[in-house]
């Protein structure tokens, strides 16, 4: 992963926290995210956000908010 692609979302583990907070600079927004530990990980699965502000991830339940203006 370099600088360019880093995510805003902090570091951790994919299993372990189930809510997070993205923002615009996150977008195209999929799962798993930059960053986190890929050991448990399933396959990058890309998550529409933007309409709703929440996307819930088929694969882990993982819940991704929005935050700023939609």
């Amino acid at each position: 992963m370099t600088s360019a692609t880093k995510s805003t979302v902090d570091e951790r583990v994919a299993s372990t926290e189930r809510r997070y907070e993205v923002t615009r600079a996150d977008l195209p927004l999929h799962c798993p995210m930059p960053g986190m530990r890929l050991w448990d990980a399933h396959p990058r699965v890309y998550l529409a956000i933007e309409n709703t502000g929440e996307a819930r991830c088929p694969y882990c339940g993982a819940l991704y908010v929005l935050k700023g203006e939609l």
